[in-house]
């Protein structure tokens, strides 16, 4: 069964059946409802279905299907490996919750909403699974589309402009890749991703590739200082709007730095640690001082997503299994926690209609239920001990370690200063007086809102706990990727140790404090 042809075709047919539905307005948007959670449904189902048909054991490309379209030009080729299987069960997981937190905030326009939502579906999947760099790249552009939609009909007041800011901003960064793409093509002779990883371009070329992709992907991430669309985005967006951009289309730009930047331009990868790193360390600090200042929740949670993101791009690129490893389980962590906490915001903001964080206080008593449900997802943000947070920070904070000590202790100062802004805002919101009667008024958590939470609450326990089931999909396909970097020279990055004692140290733990003290030494 071609089920990855499957699982983006079937969105695509539901939504076109939502936009031809017959019937008066509250008839129709009654109807989109069951049709776009019934599909979601599906899909997850089927995403279940491919991770337990998924062989764990290679790094080859499974559930293959090949399609010449406009040969060679374009193909529908398609397949997944560990990486991608991962990314898709975040979509696939996140797509329902998303319908059912608009089950009741979205009222205009109700079919043509959930049918954006089900084209976004389909098209992220499609990233993930597209074989062909030119399908790649369609897939990867043609995101924008639903989402620039849904930002700018159904978002705030300044919606229009910070739709049209998200737009220009993810689509100029990627003008470049096309035409480094076109090249990459030219002389490998196939478009088949697959094969381009093999290729060993040349050393002279592969910086100015690698900084095509690199202007696409860091918009995609965000990455500072390109990151300033993102909260814009995020404070227009309807809530499930800002689940889908925080869970899966940020995760995006990751996907792409290890799908094409690290394995297809090794050597300037290894060159350019200093550029990553240094911007990952100015994220970190910039972006997290910044969020401790803001008045707006959903503002704040943004510009933590671009503190933690840099997390993913420093593992990444510590070029290490344990940092490229940890990177991923950021990204999926991220997705689940940076999802939970806009519904978080979201039921408030349903009942109040304001997301000031001075609207609020004394939530504890008010909303007991909903303030328990906060404090877990604010723990799961600061990386708590059992939580898929504290995981992903100390993989990426181990592999960062083993390439440079200073960009790890910056690195680290990220998750003081996330705990600050995050226990500051769980303080103003469910602590201390209620700001009016009409927040005293607020009723707790409905079954709904339960119904939405209480899976993301499994997954985050079940990563944190058992991470080793995540794990263990990825890593045939991480040490390929780790392979292809295997001896490349190092950049000199910030550091008080070199890879020359850190790695025989690693291989061989009893002589590590001897060529620990060694290097200081000299």
């Amino acid at each position: 069964m071609p089920i990855l042809s499957l699982m983006i075709l079937l969105p695509v047919a539901a939504a076109l059946m939502l936009l031809t539905l017959p019937g008066a307005d509250a008839e129709r948007a009654s109807r989109a409802r069951v049709v776009a959670l019934a599909t979601t449904l599906v899909e997850f189902a089927l995403g279940i279905w491919l991770w337990a048909s998924f062989d764990q054991t290679t790094a080859a490309f499974q559930f293959s299907e090949n399609l010449p379209l406009f040969a060679p030009f374009l193909n529908w080729s398609l397949g997944i490996d560990g990486i991608a299987l991962m990314l898709i069960e975040l979509s696939v997981f996140l797509m329902p919750l998303c319908v059912l937190a608009s089950w009741v905030a979205v009222k205009k326009r109700v079919p043509e909403y959930m049918a954006a939502f089900l084209l976004m579906e389909s098209l992220m999947i499609g990233t993930f699974a597209a074989r062909d760099i030119f399908l790649f790249y369609l897939f990867f552009e043609g995101g924008l589309i639903p989402m620039f939609l849904i930002i700018g009909i159904w978002g705030g007041a300044r919606r229009i402009y910070a739709s049209y800011k998200f737009f220009l901003y993810t689509l100029l960064g990627s003008v470049l890749m096309l035409v480094a793409m076109l090249w990459m093509v030219d002389v490998a002779g196939s478009s088949d991703i697959g094969v381009l990883s093999r290729t060993d371009f040349p050393k002279n070329a592969q910086f100015w590739l690698f900084l095509a992709f690199f202007a696409s992907f860091a918009v995609k991430m965000p990455m500072w200082p390109v990151h300033t669309w993102l909260p814009d985005a995020h404070v227009e967006a309807p809530t499930a709007g800002s689940v889908i951009l925080a869970g899966v289309l940020l995760k995006l730009g990751g996907y792409g730095f290890i799908r094409f930047s690290l394995p297809m331009f090794p050597d300037a990868s290894a060159q350019l640690i200093w550029l990553v790193f240094g911007l990952s360390m100015v994220a970190v600090v910039y972006t997290s001082l910044v969020a401790l200042v803001q008045q707006d929740m959903k503002k704040l949670i943004a510009y933590s997503s671009v503190a933690h993101m840099a997390f993913v791009t420093g593992g990444l690129f510590a070029l290490n299994t344990q940092g490229i490893e940890g990177a991923m389980v950021m990204m999926l962590s991220h997705g689940l926690v940076s999802g939970a906490l806009f519904l978080c915001v979201g039921v408030i903001y349903d009942r109040l209609h304001t997301r000031e964080i001075g609207r609020y206080g004394g939530l504890a008593d008010t909303m007991p239920k909903y303030a328990l449900v906060l404090l877990f997802f604010t723990m799961a943000s600061v990386g708590l001990p059992a939580t898929s947070g504290f995981v992903a920070e100390f993989l990426v904070l181990l592999g960062m370690y083993q390439t440079s000590t200073w960009a790890t202790f910056v690195l680290t100062t990220g998750i003081i200063l996330g705990a600050a802004y995050m226990l500051w805002l769980y303080a103003r919101v469910a602590y201390g007086k209620a700001a009016g009667d009409d927040t005293r008024a607020m009723p707790d958590l409905n079954a709904r809102e339960i119904a939405i939470l209480a899976p993301i609450i499994f997954a985050v326990l079940w990563m944190g706990i058992y991470p080793k089931s995540f794990q263990d999909p990825m890593k045939p396909a991480i040490a390929a990727v780790v392979a292809r970097l295997e001896g490349r020279a190092l950049a000199t990055v910030p550091t008080d140790m070199t890879l020359s004692a850190v790695l025989p140290a690693l291989k061989s733990p009893a002589n590590a404090d001897k060529a620990l003290a060694q290097e200081k030494l000299h």
